[in-house]
Formats: structure tokens, C-alpha cells, sequence
């Protein structure tokens, strides 16, 4: 393991170790946080409830779809716009500030254009993440070399070929950018939208303790939501390193 990745376990761990100290010398009351290992020890009793399962389950799928349809529209949105300069022009303005926007206030709209059900939190998690992969899909586009091209040019390599062989491979470490950003989008997205209206999922749960005041169940499914975001943006570092070293060769 690099000194890089141990400075930041480490940096996590005093983290850690000062809240459970301020949580266990009372200087953070039990009424404002639990102790993180407390957190822990109550989440196993979670994920043993059949029940609570079904929420994460449910949310699990709405994130998983909102990031599906984002990554494929987002991507090809970006490819589309790369070819049509024109276009591109009339769409950056409104791309730069997409993310100024609150696409929360959608909601109630939303609702009545698909019901009281899951999509229009699939919806808001899609809209969150999908410029993220538009724009990072045009950022790895726009950043191959000229060269490049010009070579590909002289060897007479058609449009699908050029696409594959030289654009692909030298975007794909900004699409992975976009890839992770559009996970943790996904995850804002959709969560939230269950704070507002929904009956059902993490989010819904976390709410639903928050307005008891019960933090046994609210802070254990914060962590777990830290918890699958980070495995999920870990796997993709990993993958992405291990396409950089096959593309360096290191």
C-alpha cells in the first residue's frame, strides 16, 4: 500500500477515534450523536430486519436504474455533442450552469407527471448525475491528442474505428471520472428525493428517525450509506488504475 493511501486511512481513523472520544466524555450529548462504534453496533441488528432490507433494496435499485440511464444518455449526449459543434455552442452555456439550478423544486412536477411512486425519484437521481457524464465525456474527447487524429487519418481508419481505437482508450480515464461522479449524484439524488416524498427506501428511514428522534436507527443507516458509496467509488479507482497501468504499462 502507497504512503499516500496510508495517510489517508490514517487521517480517517483520528477522525473517527476524536468523535468517539467527544462522544463517549459527553462532550457530545447522546441526544446529538451516538459514538461511531455505537453506530456499528447498531447497524448489524439493521441489516438483519427483513423489513429494513426491503428499504435498502428499494433504494439500491432506484440509485442503480437513475445511474444506468445516466451514464448511457450522458455518454451519448457527449458524443453526440462532440460531433455537433454547433450545437455544443448553443449547450455550453446552459451546461456551465446546470448544477446552479434546484432540481428539487421538480419534484412536485415530478409527481404529477409519474404518480406517487419510485420514478420520480429515479428521475431526480438521473437529472443529478447525467451532465456530470456529459461533461466529462466531452472534457476526454476534447483532450485527444491532435496527432492522433492525424494519424488515424493517414491509415485510412474509418469513423467506428477511429472512435474505438483512439478516442475510447485516451477518454476513458475522464469517463471514469464521470462514472464516479455520477454514482455519488445518484445517491444525493435519489436519497433526498425519498426525504420529501416517499415511503419507502433508506432515506424514507432516515427521515422517518430523524422526526422521532431515534439516532439508534438514523446514524447507523448514514454510515451505510458512506459505507456502499465508498466500496462502490473504491472498486471504480481500482479498476480505473488498473486500466492506467495497462495503458502506461507500469
Amino acid at each position: 500500500m502507497r504512503r499516500v493511501n496510508w495517510l489517508r486511512m490514517a487521517v480517517i481513523g483520528v477522525a473517527v477515534a476524536l468523535i468517539e472520544a467527544l462522544c463517549r466524555g459527553g462532550v457530545i450529548k447522546p441526544f446529538t450523536m451516538t459514538p461511531p462504534s455505537q453506530m456499528l453496533a447498531d447497524l448489524l441488528p439493521l441489516l438483519s430486519s427483513a423489513e429494513m432490507l426491503q428499504h435498502v433494496a428499494e433504494t439500491l435499485v432506484n440509485v442503480a436504474t437513475a445511474l444506468l440511464f445516466a451514464i448511457v444518455v450522458g455518454f451519448l449526449a457527449g458524443a453526440v455533442l462532440f460531433v455537433l459543434p454547433r450545437v455544443r455552442r448553443v449547450v455550453d452555456p446552459l451546461l456551465s450552469s446546470y448544477y446552479a439550478i434546484p432540481i428539487f423544486v421538480f419534484y412536485p412536477l415530478f409527481v404529477v407527471l409519474f404518480g406517487l411512486n419510485r420514478t420520480p425519484q429515479i428521475v431526480i437521481g438521473f437529472l443529478l448525475a447525467v451532465v456530470a457524464m456529459i461533461i466529462n465525456t466531452l472534457n476526454g474527447f476534447d483532450r485527444v491528442p491532435p496527432v492522433l487524429l492525424k494519424t488515424a487519418k493517414v491509415l485510412r481508419m474509418g469513423r467506428v474505428a477511429t472512435t474505438r481505437r483512439v478516442f475510447l482508450p485516451y477518454a476513458t480515464l475522464y469517463i471514469f471520472t464521470g462514472l464516479k461522479l455520477a454514482v455519488a449524484y445518484s445517491f444525493i439524488g435519489v436519497i433526498a428525493a425519498e426525504f420529501i416524498l416517499s415511503g419507502a427506501g433508506i432515506g424514507y428511514e432516515i427521515n422517518f428517525a430523524y422526526n422521532n428522534f431515534d439516532n439508534h436507527v438514523m446514524y447507523p443507516l448514514i454510515v451505510l450509506i458512506i459505507l456502499i458509496s465508498t466500496f462502490i467509488n473504491m472498486s471504480l479507482y481500482a479498476w480505473e488504475k488498473r486500466f492506467l497501468e495497462r495503458q502506461t504499462g507500469r
